[in-house]
């Protein structure tokens, strides 16, 4: 582990990394920014003889769309209604953990979308589980038949979220994609395409690669050209996996600041003011996020968007019908 990372990361850096170069939680500069790149040991894995993923099957015929499933933590009916808003018109639903916000165990939430009818994506973070409880989770995961799995570190808690729990790190999200890819999961794993070192990440997906990923989900950037840019970017470090890229998606204040705070992912700033100035916000954001997934759609590598964010700041419902209402337009069925 690098020394002073409060991650305990080996393959890090995390996708958290500020503008200025601190640390996601610490206030100190990023360790990992000096020095190489730890690289992952090893021969690169082998190509699975055929994949048994419905979002990767249809991303090979064409565009899919994956959805965030944000729903009221434990909660089975706010799941069933979200996933039938949802299902009918993405290819997966992915399913977060959320530092502040705890909700049913992975392979229980992943359980209960397949049981409403839909398709579920995974994320598990190493952020409050040990290894043997992820081996547990990856297992039930994989008994469930749960469509893929985003292998994450995951964020860390800030001062006062969930104060006196601790948070163990026990691995890294490039660690576990590889115990995920042993277990026969698709795994897929995350980047940040603009958070330091820029110059850095397509090489870490290369990397992540080797350990067993097939996919990449792409945090948000500024502008479809720089997402272009690090796609190829990674295709030259090595990376031949097909890319999912991340489409912000609000229609209110709320909505908006949220993803703007977060660390790691970066808007466009001026698209974002213009859509909260919009007569009909809700409209303008809709058509925003329409227009942001129909340009990533068009960079080569890109076979996929993640509809991301909570979409409304009136309830998980609402937000569920927001993102709906986009995956709509690109199916070209409104």
């Amino acid at each position: 582990m690098r020394p002073g990372c409060p991650k305990r990361m080996v393959f890090g850096p995390c996708g958290g990394v500020r503008d200025d170069e601190r640390c996601e939680v610490a206030e100190h500069r990023c360790v990992f920014l000096d020095g190489p790149l730890p690289e992952w040991p090893g021969d690169a894995r082998p190509e699975p003889p055929a994949t048994t993923s419905v979002l990767l099957a249809a991303a090979a015929q064409g565009p899919v769309v994956l959805a965030d499933l944000s729903v009221v933590p434990f909660d089975r009916g706010s799941v069933r209604r979200v996933v039938a808003e949802l299902a009918p018109v993405a290819d997966g639903l992915l399913a977060g953990e959320h530092a502040g916000r705890p909700d049913f165990p992975p392979a229980l939430l992943a359980a209960e979308v397949r049981a409403a009818g839909g398709t579920p994506w995974t994320t598990l973070a190493c952020r409050d589980r040990n290894r043997v409880v992820l081996e547990q989770e990856l297992a039930g995961l994989a008994a469930v038949g749960v469509d893929g799995v985003l292998c994450v570190t995951g964020d860390a808690r800030g001062p006062g979220v969930r104060a006196g729990a601790s948070q163990v790190f026990d691995l890294d999200g490039t660690r576990l994609a590889a115990l995920a890819a042993d277990t026969g999961l698709t795994v897929a794993v995350p980047e940040s395409p603009e958070a330091p070192p820029t110059e850095l990440r397509p090489a870490r997906v290369a990397g992540k690669q080797r350990a067993g990923a097939q996919l990449c989900v792409l945090n948000h950037g500024r502008s479809p050209a720089r997402v272009a840019a690090f796609v190829a970017a990674s295709r030259a470090a090595g990376a031949t996996l097909p890319f999912v890229a991340g489409v912000a998606v609000y229609t209110d204040e709320r909505s908006a600041r949220v993803l703007q705070r977060f660390p790691g992912l970066h808007l466009d700033d001026v698209v974002v003011e213009r859509v909260l100035a919009a007569p009909d916000p809700r409209a303008a954001g809709i058509a925003a996020a329409v227009a942001e997934a129909r340009a990533l759609l068009a960079v080569p590598g890109v076979v996929g968007v993640n509809l991301s964010g909570m979409g409304s700041a009136a309830g998980e419902d609402d937000g569920a019908r927001v993102k709906a209402a986009v995956a709509h337009e690109l199916r070209g069925t409104a």
